[in-house]
């Protein structure tokens, strides 16, 4: 099981990839929107501010996310950090239900690009 810091890392480096997007992926990180990932098996969420094509203000806190952010993660430590370091397909963790993602259609549209 992920720790903690092993998702905060992950975070960390996917706030870092998108700051190296091109193309439409740049675009799409370009939202300026809230953002929280719920880690289920470890019960802790972070939340931040996708902004400037980055993961912003990152903060962590325990249980689910206090507040409806308006792109919010749902999955487990492992599965965070599988997806980042290209482990692991989004869109079959998305398929399978491994992953959860909410957020507004037009977000999704553009976010579609990064993932």
């Amino acid at each position: 099981m992920a720790t903690a810091l092993e998702c905060r890392e992950a975070l960390t480096t996917f706030s870092e990839n998108l700051g190296k997007a091109t193309g439409n992926a740049k675009a799409a990180a370009q939202l300026d929107r809230s953002l929280s990932c719920w880690i289920s098996d470890l019960d802790l969420t972070f939340s931040g501010q996708l902004r400037g094509g980055r993961i912003q203000d990152l903060v962590e806190a325990p249980g689910k996310p206090p507040a409806k952010a308006q792109i919010r993660l749902a999955m487990k430590g492992d599965d965070l950090v599988s997806l980042v370091a290209g482990q692991l397909n989004f869109a079959k963790a998305w398929g399978s239900g491994r992953l959860k993602l909410e957020a507004s259609i037009l977000d999704l549209l553009k976010l579609r690009s990064l993932l």
